[in-house]
């Protein structure tokens, strides 16, 4: 089984090693335009197999997606990324260009494959992918969701004093400033987030949460990528052990929640094939106002494009 990780930089190499250390492919392809890097890279993770015990095979490619022939999985994590000052927004048309030849070429070689994207802004690209791929929507997948969350459960975890791995949430929506809190769906251990926090304590985490990619820009200079990396191998995983578990993902919406033509972060159950079911939450209207605030942004930038 192979997986191809478009993209060299800090994303697609962590993508690669962290994956790499879980043991459940064949072959990663590391692909980039640029020459030598994902060569080296590669290299780098190959040397360290033997010390983790893996036998998956990582091998580094410059632009020739003849390599990364009949993937499984394609995880398309290139473009420019953030620098301090910029928005997600200002990306949109650089990498609306970049990611359309990297999804002819990727859908080409391996027309039966599933595209994790990574690329922002994060649900805009998901769309492009959509639109150039020209194959069955769920099997076009945007990580979104899942890092948001990640951050959402840090933040919280922070606050309380007690272990991230007990909270349990869905932020739904647009990667970003215009994610959209659940209040009601998040719990610890299974207790409602109101026994411990009210609903303004908890909308000052969510207005961290929303800075929190822009934090990490401010600080290193660059986008984040370990908490990025790891969030697309849990996607992996769940795909290619068939897991039906449940995550927020960016997905292409034919009605659900009242939106169509347009990919929004939304909870999906996520197995062999992709994306096997969108699960449809009960909102209240003011969860309603949220996301249709949101999916109104993220359609915007589309027409934009």
């Amino acid at each position: 089984m192979k997986i191809t990780i478009v993209g060299a930089g800090n994303v697609g190499a962590s993508c690669a090693s962290l994956l790499a250390q879980k043991n459940i492919v064949e072959e990663i392809v590391l692909l980039d335009i640029k020459e030598k890097i994902s060569e080296g890279k590669s290299l780098d993770i190959s040397q360290m197999l033997s010390v983790i015990n893996s036998n998956t095979k990582v091998i580094g490619i410059t632009n020739d997606y003849l390599k990364s022939k009949n993937s499984e999985i394609i995880i398309v994590t290139c473009g420019i990324t953030r620098k301090p000052g910029m928005s997600r927004d200002d990306l949109v048309k650089i990498n609306a260009e970049i990611i359309r030849s990297v999804i002819k070429e990727s859908i080409f070689f391996s027309p039966k494959t599933k595209l994790i994207v990574v690329s922002n802004p994060l649900d805009i690209m998901t769309y492009v992918s959509y639109i150039t791929a020209k194959i069955d929507s769920s099997r076009i997948i945007g990580m979104a969701g899942i890092l948001d969350t990640a951050r959402y459960r840090f933040f919280l975890s922070k606050k309380l004093n007690i272990s991230p791995i007990d909270i349990q949430s869905l932020l739904l929506g647009g990667h970003g400033d215009t994610m959209v809190p659940l209040y009601r769906y998040t719990s610890v251990s299974g207790i409602p987030i109101k026994e411990f926090l009210s609903e303004e304590e908890n909308d000052v985490i969510i207005e961290k949460t929303k800075k929190g990619g822009e934090e990490i820009v401010n600080l290193l200079g660059t986008s984040a990528w370990m908490a990025p990396s790891a969030s697309v191998v849990q996607m992996v995983e769940g795909i290619l052990k068939d897991s039906k578990r449940i995550f927020s993902c960016s997905a292409f919406l034919k009605g659900e929640y009242g939106f169509k033509d347009i990919c929004l972060g939304v909870p999906v159950i996520l197995g062999k094939n992709g994306i096997e079911k969108i699960v449809e939450l009960q909102l209240n209207q003011e969860e309603n106002q949220i996301l249709k605030k949101s999916a109104n942004y993220v359609k915007n930038m589309i027409k934009k494009l």
